[in-house]
């Protein structure tokens, strides 16, 4: 392997990366569109309103620890079904793209992905000092 190849720091930037991405999306939900409003557009899904706040408790908590490292294979696979529920329930019917009028589900299926590959890179050995 040459220094370019680092499955560690491969694992490391996607881990961040996606760590920061559920963090940004979660305080979204938080900070603009307030826990409140969260549950009235859940609501307005046909969902029970509490599961909004479901799903700021996962981005923020799963961004959390994916950036902090902890048990990140499993996280990632664990936040999965959110971004399938947001593909089923809200952005699936919008087409591909999500510049589409109320977002399509290509953003939502990359992440699906991103996570899906971060869960199985497994945990990659540190480098070895030379």
């Amino acid at each position: 392997m040459n220094r370019l190849q680092n499955p560690y720091l491969a694992a490391l930037v996607l881990r961040v990366a996606l760590g920061l991405m559920y963090l940004s999306h979660g305080a979204l939900k938080l900070f603009v569109f307030t826990p409140a409003g969260t549950a009235g557009y859940f609501a307005s899904l046909g969902l029970p309103g509490f599961v909004g706040y479901f799903a700021i408790l996962i981005e923020i908590g799963g961004g959390l620890l994916l950036l902090a490292g902890l048990q990140a294979r499993w996280v990632a696979l664990l936040l999965i079904p959110q971004l399938l529920g947001a593909i089923v329930l809200v952005h699936g019917a919008k087409g591909w793209m999500f510049t589409n009028e109320g977002g399509g589900w290509e953003y939502p299926a990359f992440l699906i992905a991103a996570s899906l590959a971060l869960f199985l890179l497994g945990q990659p050995e540190r480098p070895r000092q030379a």
